[in-house]
């Protein structure tokens, strides 16, 4: 699964892969027998190497405050515009948190990297080499209007996905071979033996399940503002296409006592404001306009929260530790189009960015260059040369990887002048790249090759990005490339995107502690041509979608991790893209009318949801007492 938050550094909204659909594989319980003689697994939840941490019967997870009090407000922003409510299909451009409607079978937590537990589905059962699994479904579980959540309506939403949803669900749902009701709360999905099958449980379980009965009189591929019908915590309160979205707490939400939701979903409203640009988000940010903030722009961060609110104590500021991978933020080459076929050109194209001037210049050093697709992982991240684990996994694809996988080290960027856009000795060898790859400075100036000017556009659609991407295109042009940036708005940018329609653009995903078969999403080749994926540099590579299978398949922790070094080294030495920049921490700011259950450092595996933030009366007291609520 796929949903769109607004992450990173100086930077754009992010791509966030395997939120529901994360790996999971064995979670030891009471096994029984079945009819191939593998044992069967019966448990309140699955976890993908080793046992759950939280027992049968656990009251709430640990990182919540199950006493926290219901109510008020928690506002924030987002970037661009929506138009439409329906996050899981193709047409129109859904609304931030629009996922909030709808429940899963299984949910998963902040301090576990791959496990999941029971939220519509009270227990679940399945064979140990994992062909299939039943979900057993609470029998009180509730759509909006009080009608039940049923089997039918698992089935219903896996085949209407499959059919009428966004593409790249094809993609992950493909090894699914069928979802089938044996009663009224009974749901078994059967797997394909040859598939990620550790990954394929995770899948069913994350599934958001939708009314059958709604749909009967209306289309699911049609995208609409209307309140869909889900079984979820929250449900519309209000909607302003394109400039804002409000979500209210449910107070008869059927699962709301929960182990699972205890302590969560603390807020009466969830709205989220619309902005076109960062530094207009933050001057409605400083005016009152919403309470919650996390600060991508070095910039802004470094020079502007001095303003007379954070003074007088009214907006608090702080910087916590993010203990995930940093994502993997930089500028992507789309490799459909032919003038970037040739490694050797993405290379020179890369060579031209100068970060460490960037970081200098215009981030005032806050940030470290982004080098891995699992930056700010010790455990993920590749280095050095490869083991002799990841060796043999790496010589059986060695046709179709670079051979620098084998020669060099983890490619790293080089080093540019801190002091000087125009690094000489780095636009020298990103000269030479190209003229190795046949594109010839002519005599205006420009490269080319079989009579043709080789040019880059560089998508945008923000304008506070505009100081960074100029630079770059100076730079670009020094080495006798036709360089422009393209800023268009955040709407003709989505289409764009969607329909891979640009040369060069800026995008980020954050990546799962446990990676697994969503890895196809962004990397293989079934999803390269397919639109919306998230695919977006249009990869299309056997050895990758072999290591991929590999990290899908893998039976241990030790196994993923040799994996996951392979890959990250093979697509690194693949130049897919332009790695830009990340940071180790959040730095938040937000009106003091909020209490946490942690402190200093937030759950492990993400800032944790704001679900588990309340709203402290007292405080916004007296903040009204001096007028500054």
């Amino acid at each position: 699964m796929i949903r769109t938050t607004t992450c990173a550094a100086t930077s754009r909204p992010a791509r966030f892969l395997g939120s529901a659909f994360f790996a999971l594989s064995l979670a030891l319980a009471s096994p029984g027998l079945a009819q191939d003689g593998d044992s069967i697994i019966t448990s309140h939840g699955v976890s993908s190497f080793g046992e759950l941490k939280y027992p049968a019967g656990f009251t709430h997870f640990d990182y919540v405050n199950p006493d926290a009090p219901k109510g008020g407000e928690m506002s924030t922003w987002a970037f661009g515009t929506f138009d439409s409510l329906t996050p899981y299909i193709l047409k129109g451009n859904a609304a931030a948190l629009s996922s909030v409607f709808y429940d899963s079978l299984l949910t998963g937590t902040l301090d576990e990297p791959d496990a999941m537990y029971g939220l519509l589905a009270e227990s679940v059962e399945y064979p140990e080499n994992r062909e299939w699994i039943i979900f057993h479904m609470r029998p009180e579980a509730t759509f909006r209007d009080g009608t039940p959540v049923t089997a039918e309506d698992v089935v219903f939403s896996f085949n209407v996905l499959v059919e009428k949803g966004l593409p790249a669900l094809r993609v992950q749902f493909n090894d699914i071979q069928k979802a089938e009701a044996l009663d009224e709360h009974t749901v078994k999905f059967t797997f394909n033996p040859d598939g990620p099958l550790r990954e394929l449980l995770m899948t069913a379980g994350g599934l958001p399940v939708f009314s059958k009965v709604y749909y009967e009189t209306r289309d699911f591929a049609e995208s609409s503002l209307e309140p869909p019908m889900g079984s979820g915590a929250y449900e519309l309160l209000s909607v302003k296409p394109g400039r804002s979205v409000a979500y209210k707490r449910r107070d008869d939400y059927w699962a709301k006592d929960l182990p699972v939701n205890v302590g969560k979903n603390n807020f009466d409203i969830l709205r989220i404001e619309y902005f076109a640009d960062y530094s207009t988000a933050f001057e409605a940010f400083k005016g009152g306009a919403y309470t919650y903030r996390e600060e991508y722009q070095s910039r802004i961060w470094a020079t502007s929260y001095n303003f007379p609110a954070i003074e007088e104590g009214t907006v608090k500021v702080e910087t916590l530790p993010d203990g995930r991978p940093a994502g993997t933020q930089g500028f992507w080459f789309n490799l459909r189009r032919d003038k970037f076929q040739d490694p050797r050109v993405r290379e020179a194209i890369g060579m031209a960015f100068n970060f460490q001037w960037s970081n200098e210049s215009l981030f005032y050093g806050l940030y470290d260059r982004t080098d891995s697709f699992w930056e700010n992982s010790e455990t993920l991240q590749a280095s050095g040369m490869p083991s002799e684990a990841e060796l043999e996994l790496l010589e059986p694809i060695r046709e179709f990887i670079p051979e620098t996988v084998f020669t060099e080290e983890a490619f790293v960027p080089a080093e540019s002048s801190p002091t000087e856009l125009a690094d000489r000795r780095s636009l020298r060898s990103a000269g030479r790249l190209l003229s190795g790859a046949g594109w010839e400075v002519g005599e205006d100036g420009y490269r080319y090759k079989d009579g043709k000017r080789l040019t880059v556009e560089v998508l945008n659609d923000s304008p506070s990005f505009d100081r960074i991407i100029n630079p770059y295109i100076e730079n670009l042009k020094r080495l006798g490339i036709e360089a422009s940036a393209n800023r268009v708005d955040a709407a003709e940018a989505q289409e764009r995107e969607k329909n891979f329609e640009y040369d060069v653009v800026t995008q980020r995903f954050a990546m799962s502690q446990t990676p697994g078969d969503e890895l196809r999403s962004i990397f293989g080749s079934d999803t390269a041509e397919v639109p919306g994926s998230a695919n977006i540099a249009g990869l299309s590579n056997e050895g990758v979608d072999t290591l991929i299978d590999k990290i899908a398949n893998a039976k241990s922790r030790e196994e993923l991790t040799t994996a996951v070094h392979a890959l990250d080294r093979v697509l690194r030495a693949m130049h897919i893209w332009v790695p830009q920049w990340y940071k180790g921490v959040h730095h938040i700011a937000f009106i003091d009318v909020y209490d946490r259950p942690y402190t200093d450092t937030p759950p492990p595996y993400g800032l944790g949801e704001m679900s588990i933030w309340w709203w402290d009366e007292e405080k916004a007291e007296a903040l009204r007492a001096k007028g500054a609520l």
